[in-house]
């Protein structure tokens, strides 16, 4: 038995025995996570006492029953009531039932389980339960729980065994398709019209650049001089708040490499088949890409000039893990309250430090020290300036403020589709399988980010404003904003979750989501635009 809760609240889980149920006759009942990654997600294993032997069929026979007293008959309305259910395994296999149904004023509880086994030689393939006798709830009543089991034959492979659990109407919908190939669409338009209009208006720029050079200081300084090479001498000048700049962009490689490496695996080696594999798969390759945090946040900590490595060092170490256990440790406050099975283990706990102790701080710093060394000599195209340059006014539309806030709608735009189809098989009851729409939809969300950034980075220099390194991550980082503003739709018109508990983790995790996908396209942002920026002053002549 694994464990039971309300329908409507798919986070919000208690041991199965936490309710008045009873075993079956084996005496071995014992209590027990198999790896890290279940008890972070709230498993509670335990066995039924149901006795069940390989291809043996079990007639209706009673394995136990209950005597209920005030307390047990509460607890069991209580249940009825909200609708609660329960998940078990079989060979690894889940299975659910339904714990009981209301009809009229009365609450009735399932007291009869039947499972139909299906087997393929020496391998379990296919198992459905069914809840039958329907016995009324009443104070100091007396319930006996009884269960068959019929085995039959099947034509399953054991490979594909677990295809019966996947819903292909709902995740190969034409809805999906049709986002996909508009967010496409969307890419070649982008693309095209970042393409048509930078080179047009850069080759202008380049016209009226190299005229200028041709003008003597006089004619120069009666001349109209304006636009991006005017900020030639501030445009690499290090950002405020450098450590955290570049323990924010050593971050994103790491996290857009950890959730490449992911769907890939996914992809291949169909994880969502196997309890918590996807979860384990996540933390083991976070803790081993960690030197590539240290190799690209260090080298840029050190281009841009920053002396305290060691500080920005622990600061790209400990910046997601301590968010992210942070957040998990104050649901786990709550969890513990509640008695839920989304409490934390002490033990997990520990094990969860120790990897950010003894494996993500020490490769973080080889990587850090190889960035520096590789790759930490600054190597920018313009000299910059010993006095920073005044920036003009503009128009409001230009400010740093209003281009991070428009920044991420149409990379939104370009997923938000796909985050209904994640949200659903996280919040509700489906097994998200379509990974390769998944990595599509992650490949277009990058490439519809950095020709966004790159667009509000041009205006913003043409702008005379040269504080384009905070203003390109923060722009397309803002995407972020839009997905939580989203989960709170989701959540309201979605989903009948409620509940301090539920409303707790659903908004604390969608927090943690919503804030490594802007990690993640900040950093995208943050680099392709970069590129551009370091193109566009490397092929100008500067005097």
């Amino acid at each position: 038995m694994n464990t039971v809760g309300p329908y409507h609240n798919r986070q919000e889980t208690y041991a199965y025995f936490s309710l008045p149920f009873c075993a079956g006759t084996k005496v071995t009942i014992g209590h027990y996570h198999e790896t890290l990654s279940e008890a972070l997600q709230g498993v509670e294993l335990e066995f039924s006492g149901l006795d069940i032997t390989y291809k043996d069929n079990v007639p209706a026979q009673e394995f136990c029953a209950i005597e209920l007293n005030d307390q047990s008959y509460k607890a069991l309305v209580y249940a009825v009531k909200n609708h609660y259910w329960y998940q078990m395994y079989i060979d690894d296999l889940p299975i659910w039932g339904i714990v009981g149904e209301i009809d009229g004023d009365h609450h009735y509880i399932w007291t009869h389980k039947k499972f139909d086994i299906g087997y393929n030689g020496n391998r379990i393939v296919e198992v459905n339960l069914t809840a039958e006798n329907k016995e009324r709830l009443t104070p100091n009543a007396k319930i006996a729980f009884t269960y068959e089991v019929n085995w039959k034959k099947s034509n399953i492979r054991f490979e594909d065994r677990f295809d019966k659990y996947l819903d292909p109407n709902f995740f190969q919908h034409r809805i999906h398709w049709f986002s996909i190939f508009n967010s496409f669409m969307m890419v070649i338009f982008l693309v095209g019209l970042v393409s048509m209009i930078l080179m047009r208006t850069l080759r202008k720029d380049y016209a009226r650049y190299s005229k200028d050079d041709d003008l003597d200081d006089l004619e120069k300084d009666l001349g109209d001089e304006y636009g991006w090479k005017q900020v030639h001498g501030d445009v690499f000048r290090p950002v405020p708040h450098l450590a955290l700049f570049s323990a924010l962009v050593g971050a994103g490689y790491q996290l857009t490499v950890v959730t490449l490496a992911v769907i890939i695996f996914t992809i291949f080696g169909e994880l969502y088949t196997e309890r918590g594999s996807l979860l384990s798969t996540a933390i083991f390759i976070y803790a081993a890409t960690s030197p590539v945090n240290g190799y690209f946040g260090g080298s840029l900590y050190a281009r841009m000039g920053g002396k305290l490595w060691i500080k920005q060092m622990l600061l790209s170490a400990f910046l997601l893990p301590v968010l992210v256990c942070g957040t998990a440790f104050f649901i786990n406050f709550i969890a513990m309250y509640y008695h839920a099975s989304r409490a934390i283990p002490f033990g997990s706990m520990i094990a969860v430090m120790s990897i950010c102790t003894f494996i993500i701080l020490p490769l973080t710093l080889v990587g850090t020290v190889l960035g520096r060394n590789l790759a930490g000599q600054p190597d920018y195209p313009c000299r910059i300036n010993a006095v920073p340059r005044p920036i003009p006014e503009k128009k409001w539309f230009m400010e740093p403020f209003i281009i991070i806030i428009m920044g991420g709608v149409l990379p939104f735009g370009s997923i938000f589709i796909e985050m209904y189809f994640i949200f659903t098989s996280f919040w509700a009851y489906k097994i998200y399988y379509v990974y390769g729409f998944m990595l599509l939809v992650f490949l277009i969300l990058m490439v519809v980010t950095v020709c966004v950034t790159i667009v509000c980075t041009y205006f913003l220099l043409n702008a005379e404003d040269y504080r384009w390194q905070w203003t390109s991550f923060l722009s397309a980082g803002s995407t972020a904003l839009y997905v939580y503003l989203y989960s709170f739709y989701y959540f309201l018109f979605k989903t009948k979750m409620y509940g301090l508990f539920q409303t707790t983790f659903y908004f604390g995790y969608m927090a943690l989501f919503s804030l490594a996908l802007g990690i993640i396209c900040g950093t995208v942002g943050y680099v392709g635009t970069s590129i551009f920026v370091r193109k566009i002053y490397s092929t100008v002549k500067i005097d």
